[in-house]
């Protein structure tokens, strides 16, 4: 029995470097950034002090009620405002479809966790007052899976993926399989994270992880850089829509492009760190391309995780060698991450949205701040201006603490 085929029929996204796909794009291509220094909270007492927040952002502004705002995190208003985007641009609308054929994987690493911060420090500040009944709500990482089924009506398989930095790209990965077990017609996947809090951004720069490039914020990002002093924290969401193709045919539904290949894996090496020779990177590329049926060689860009940190970006430059081979010194591989700061959740999906708007418009997103090579980062990583390039097939990598290593390959269609 042939295989179904899994097509992505709709696009959301809400970024650092714009609200929408279409500002999102138009941003990354351009080459701007969107970190600098943190409003979100009071972080004048640690040593990074920058970030790619969502600025402007007001949930009010995107049909959810003043009471809805209320009652939900910034990860789960992500979420709805990404989710209503794709399954806009996809036409998918409710009462064309059933219900219990469409469903809902959604990737978060932490869910609502400023939402619990903020509530003990409320109680150490007040013992005696009265905690939120929308506690719970606000704060378990599946209430952004269940708010979006709830706000479209959608009851078919309802999963919430936590799998560090390649949460979202997994939602991919098993939105897809859902459809191809004929589970489900459809399939909204996506990845929202919004972790802005003392807690989370100290104890990061506690571990030495973030940069503290402070005085010049967007510059900070650096991935692949000499110079790259680690990561800088982001926040946002985005989601795809998948469907089988011969759902969206049936329909008539707008195509972007076509899941092939997933994989995932584990390094079982270190919470933290990657194994050094990039063991469990290379394991997960080839079974990804093995899943599509492809070969190194056709591949035409990959998306890349860099985060900018020192030993993260080593070694998956040492695994697209392995991979690909003398290939790898000209393909074309960059990092959004530069732009962006580092997404947690939903980086995977607005990679894989930059990914598809390569496919369709001939050009791949730049790594910006790519200023001083690195003997150990010697590639093609598209420094600081997008290429034309002709694209038909896109690699993208995710690889989180833990050792979770995800990679999933899209073409054309």
């Amino acid at each position: 029995m042939d295989k179904k085929r899994v097509v992505v029929t709709g696009m959301g996204a809400i970024t650092p470097v714009g609200h929408g796909v279409e500002a999102f794009w138009e941003n990354l291509i351009a080459g701007r950034s969107g970190v600098d220094l943190i409003t979100l909270f009071d972080c004048s007492a640690l040593s990074s002090k920058i970030a790619g927040e969502v600025k402007g952002f007001c949930a009010t502004d995107y049909d959810i009620s003043p009471k809805l705002a209320r009652e939900t995190d910034r990860f789960i208003q992500f979420a709805l405002v990404a989710a209503s985007e794709a399954i806009k641009e996809s036409g998918l609308e409710p009462g064309l479809v059933d219900p219990y054929r469409v469903g809902v994987v959604l990737g978060t690493t932490m869910g609502g966790l400023a939402t619990i911060t903020e509530a003990q420090t409320q109680l150490l500040g007040r013992p005696k007052s009265r905690v939120t009944p929308h506690l719970l709500p606000k704060m378990l990482p599946n209430l952004a899976t269940a708010q979006v089924g709830i706000r479209h009506g959608l009851k078919g398989p309802c999963l919430t993926v936590s799998t560090a930095c390649a949460s979202g790209t997994d939602a991919v990965g098993i939105g897809a399989s859902f459809l191809r077990s004929g589970m489900a017609d459809a399939i909204l996947a996506g990845g929202a994270d919004s972790l802005f809090c003392q807690l989370i951004v100290g104890s990061l720069c506690s571990a030495r992880a973030l940069s503290t490039r402070n005085e010049r914020p967007s510059g900070a990002s650096r991935p692949f850089d000499l110079l790259r002093d680690g990561f800088v924290m982001g926040e946002g969401a985005g989601f795809l829509v998948l469907e089988t193709f011969e759902h969206a045919q049936r329909r008539n539904g707008p195509i972007w492009g076509e899941v092939i290949g997933y994989a995932n894996c584990g390094d079982s090496f270190h919470t933290t760190a990657p194994q050094p020779e990039g063991k469990g990177e290379i394991y997960c590329v080839r079974q990804a391309l093995a899943s599509a049926g492809l070969t190194p060689d056709q591949i035409d860009y990959v998306s890349a995780h860099g985060t900018a940190t020192p030993e993260g970006d080593r070694v998956e430059t040492l695994a697209m060698k392995e991979v690909f081979g003398p290939r790898a010194y000209e393909l074309p591989i960059s990092s959004i991450k530069g732009a962006t700061g580092h997404m947690m959740a939903a980086a995977g999906i607005v990679e894989l949205i930059a990914s598809l708007k390569g496919i369709r418009e001939g050009i791949v997103p730049p790594t910006i701040n790519y200023e001083n090579p690195d003997p150990d980062c010697d590639l093609n990583y598209v420094p600081n201006q997008a290429q034309r390039v002709a694209v038909k097939t896109v690699l993208s990598n995710s690889f989180g603490f833990g050792g979770q290593n995800a990679s999933i390959v899209v073409r054309e269609i």
